[in-house]
């Protein structure tokens, strides 16, 4: 049986807490928002994880979108009890409406974030796919650097592009990466981030810095795509791509607007 919130939250010896403190200052939270016009945002997950892996690291996706499983019962009392190990690197735990049980009277979730941290303590990274107000919530306070999801229909872009104007007005946030959902061409790929990218700058005076494609039909067992891995070290402060490979062409060229990528 494990442990109850109020046993695990108490240190068992000096070497556990100073354990526990190290791994929180380490620890990196990841926001991707949600957009239920991105189709293959699980294989978009699931690359993020393979990425953080090649680091070495252990990712604990929190999948608290519209569309996810809804929390079990157990939330509330042992958050830890509904943590399920999906591999060596990664956990997983359904979250559907869990961040608002930690709501406090300034309209913030933030609690959940300290909760996750208590419930997984050896989790180097917390992948959030929540919708963009949801994450507005738990981050309040914060200036983070927010993952979009989006696809290459047009109802994704519009609705990334909705979920970056709400994040830049509630956060300030105005540092955006790029997560593609698709099988289409490079080519393809990368007029969908300069429009994107156009639109940023000229309505809304933010930036994106990295897009990578989570290409569905690429197989699961080969290594990270390079861009992926290159978007994973732009959230992770200060650390450097996981491949020496050769820089694809997914970093935003300055300068260009939605009207160029026609």
């Amino acid at each position: 049986m494990r442990s109850s919130p109020s046993h695990a939250a108490a240190p068992r010896d000096q070497a556990h807490g100073l354990r526990r403190m190290f791994a929180a200052t380490r620890r990196r939270f990841v926001q991707l928002a949600h957009n239920p016009y991105a189709a293959y945002g699980g294989v978009g997950m699931e690359r993020l994880c393979a990425a953080f892996a090649e680091r070495q690291l252990h990712t604990l996706v929190v999948d608290a979108a519209d569309t996810a499983s809804p929390a079990h019962e157990l939330a509330s009392i042992d958050l830890s009890a509904c943590i399920e190990p999906l591999s060596a690197s990664v956990s997983f735990i359904a979250a559907r409406g869990l961040p608002m049980r930690w709501l406090d009277a300034r309209g913030s979730t933030a609690g959940f974030l300290a909760a996750l941290g208590e419930a997984v303590p050896r989790a180097d990274v917390v992948l959030v796919h929540a919708s963009a107000s949801d994450l507005a919530r738990m981050f309040a306070g914060r200036t983070p650097r927010p993952v979009l999801l989006a696809s290459d229909q047009p109802e994704s872009l519009t609705h990334a592009y909705a979920s970056m104007k709400l994040l830049t007005q509630r956060l300030g946030v105005m540092a955006f990466d790029l997560l593609l959902t698709s099988d289409g061409t490079r080519q393809r790929m990368a007029r969908i981030a300069e429009r994107l990218t156009g639109c940023a700058d000229r309505f809304l005076g933010a930036a994106l810095g990295e897009w990578a494609v989570a290409d569905p039909s690429r197989g699961d067992g080969e290594p990270p795509d390079p861009g992926i891995c290159r978007l994973a070290a732009a959230q992770l402060t200060g650390d450097e791509p996981c491949t020496p490979l050769q820089r694809p062409p997914g970093r935003i060229r300055p300068g260009l607007h939605a009207g160029e990528a026609n």
